[in-house]
């Protein structure tokens, strides 16, 4: 009797997801007015090989992305305590300003990019409430100084800051000072809105969307596990994400991808000078096609590449411009 009972209830509930996922796929067609951007990162740059500011520049004058995100991050622009360095900050907010780029900018003890987490070495001997208090006065100094540069459009507070799972060198990231982050912000500054970026697949969103006045999401379409076994998205129904976003509250203007897969998804041990049979398994031309068509179907009204700095390399040092190219010309009828 009671295995019967179970039974039925483990049919019932399987025909109820079936029932969903046709319903998800069937909102799943239309097509979003989606503007691109483009996230860049200055130590990711460097690591291939460049002077980031070179890579920068061709970014904005041969591609010429309208909106742009870029990190501050704290290692680097406080190293030594109480001493600060915005030179390359300053740089590349004064050239975005020229370009009439608008640029969200990213601040936090976690910004864009591997190590994940931008944490200063002498934070490590600081007790918790000591690391706070100095993370919040990074940001305070941040903001202080950039809250009257046209070029920035929205201010981000971390990246990802709720993901459930460990990922990056971030043994010393805080997640109780974020609200405060976000209400030192706000307060420093009433003119422009916030954004809190969240994992694609790994979390509902919820505290994300509570927080921030954007929601930004990530968009991967085929990654590696940890054991180098190569993961597809394929089968996720667009309307996926554009529900989930509209049930907290998320419409389409404040709704972002900041980050969408434009670059291969490199396995443990290889780097961009790994051959391009290991490289093309999860990111091709073609992958970067259909990544751009499934982004104008989820909901969000922008969207942000990730892997511009990896176009670069490969138009200059393996002499492939297929990305660059394609970039190119997205952009121009963008």
């Amino acid at each position: 009797m009671i295995f019967n009972l179970i039974k039925k209830i483990f049919l019932i509930a399987i025909l109820f997801l079936i029932v969903l996922y046709g319903i998800l796929w069937a909102f799943s067609f239309k097509q979003y007015d989606v503007k691109y951007g483009i996230s860049f990162s200055h130590g990711y740059a460097e690591y291939l090989g460049f002077d980031p500011r070179v890579v920068f520049e061709a970014i904005l004058l041969d591609l010429k992305p309208d909106f742009l995100r870029l990190a501050v991050p704290w290692s680097e622009v406080e190293s030594t305590r109480g001493t600060y360095d915005f030179s390359n900050i300053d740089y590349y907010l004064s050239r975005s300003q020229k370009a009439n780029a608008k640029v969200i900018l990213v601040v936090g003890q976690k910004v864009p990019r591997w190590p994940e987490c931008y944490i200063p070495e002498w934070s490590k001997t600081l007790t918790k409430e000591e690391h706070q208090k100095a993370v919040l006065e990074y940001v305070e100094v941040t903001v202080e100084r950039y809250k009257n540069n046209s070029a920035i459009e929205y201010w981000q507070i971390e990246n990802e800051p709720f993901i459930r799972f460990p990922f990056g060198e971030c043994e010393l990231f805080d997640k109780e000072v974020v609200h405060d982050e976000v209400e030192l912000v706000k307060k420093l500054d009433l003119s422009r809105k916030v954004v809190i970026t969240d994992s694609g697949e790994m979390s509902t969103w919820r505290r994300s969307s509570d927080l921030g006045d954007v929601l930004g999401t990530t968009l991967y379409r085929t990654t590696r596990t940890f054991g180098s076994f190569i993961v597809s998205y394929d089968w996720i129904p667009p309307a996926f994400y554009k529900a989930r976003a509209r049930l907290w509250g998320n419409n389409e203007s404040n709704f972002f991808v900041s980050e969408l897969q434009a670059e291969p998804w490199f396995a443990e041990g290889t780097t961009p000078q790994t051959n391009d049979y290991t490289l093309e398994k999860t990111f091709t031309p073609e992958h970067f096609v259909k990544n751009i068509e499934y982004s104008q179907t989820i909901g969000a009204s922008r969207v942000y590449f990730w892997g511009a700095e990896w176009w670069y390399f490969m138009n200059i040092k393996k002499e492939d411009a297929r990305y660059w190219d394609y970039a190119k010309k997205l952009f121009d009828s963008n």
